[in-house]
């Protein structure tokens, strides 16, 4: 099955998690804690960005993946009815396309493009003997908040000297309640993570427009950023075992993203791009957040 070069994977991707915050399911509150983090069962590559977040939150029971071209190598096949789901990467523009586009620019030399993986729950015929290594993921045996804390680079200040959390890009630190005031040590963490997510945009680090500029409350800046520091929250929760901490998922709160993402179909892209720099800028892997690029005689969408 093929897709044209005109397919707008945004919208793709954001018309399913739009679905997804209609049926009340928040997909990047889902934890990996328990179901492991999402890798392909053949490469035994960890998937990156969104895509962590958007298998995370289907709800298998092992979030383990496999693309229909390596099922078939394995003598196995899907089972009826089942169907795929999108995992999305960055496909290098052919050299005409390069020469059409406005900018000559590393941004403008790739394009955003899409593939389907099955969930192995979803197959029969994966041969028994075919396994993989716990914990693919660098970090993902990582239990210790305060390590996650300790091997950020370039860490600011933490203060407790108000009962207010909040990051202050001016002065570069935080300022957190004091620990004993919060109802359990994971909520106190959580919180603390969503401020270190929004550090890493300070100038000396990831020079995010979303924390340099500045941005006033309600403007699309402004909640694009607290968007970044939402998901890189989730995944740093994920990676301390955090997967019981309380989240706003009031009426109004999904309304309002569902609102932004109706608006802007790159938004969710973007913020999920951005969250993944911040978190592996925190876990001090390198390079930030680069984003999965994969040749085009790679790609299928079966």
């Amino acid at each position: 099955m093929e897709t044209t070069q005109r397919t707008d994977v945004y919208a793709i991707v954001t018309s399913r998690i739009i679905d997804q915050l209609q049926r009340n399911i928040v997909p990047w509150q889902q934890p990996w804690t328990e179901a492991g983090y999402p890798i392909n069962i053949v490469t035994e590559i960890p998937y990156k960005g969104m895509n962590v977040w958007m298998l995370a939150s289907l709800g298998y029971a092992q979030n383990y993946f496999i693309t229909w071209k390596q099922l078939e190598k394995l003598g196995g096949r899907v089972k009826s009815g089942e169907k795929g789901h999108i995992v999305v990467f960055w496909k290098p523009l052919e050299k005409q396309e390069q020469e059409d586009t406005a900018q000559n620019s590393a941004k403008a030399a790739h394009v955003l493009w899409y593939y389907k993986v099955y969930n192995i729950a979803q197959c029969d015929g994966i041969p028994e003997s075919h396994t993989i290594s716990d914990s693919p993921y660098p970090v993902s045996s990582i239990g210790s908040c305060d390590e996650i804390i300790e091997m950020m680079p370039n860490c600011p200040v933490i203060k407790h000297t108000r009962q207010k959390a909040f990051y202050n890009p001016v002065k570069d630190c935080i300022n957190m309640p004091k620990q004993q005031t919060f109802t359990t040590n994971e909520s106190y963490y959580s919180m603390l993570f969503h401020e270190l997510i929004h550090s890493t945009g300070h100038a000396s680090r990831l020079n995010r427009k979303g924390i340099v500029d500045n941005p006033n409350f309600g403007t699309d800046m402004y909640s694009q950023e607290e968007l970044v520091a939402e998901i890189g929250t989730c995944f740093l929760n994920s990676v301390a075992g955090i997967d019981h901490v309380e989240f706003d998922n009031s009426v109004a709160y999904i309304s309002s993203w569902l609102d932004q993402l109706k608006r802007d179909s790159r938004l969710i892209v973007y913020a999920s791009i951005q969250a993944q720099k911040a978190v592996e800028y925190i876990l001090n892997i390198k390079p930030y957040g680069k984003p999965d690029i994969v040749q085009v005689e790679l790609f299928e969408t079966q």
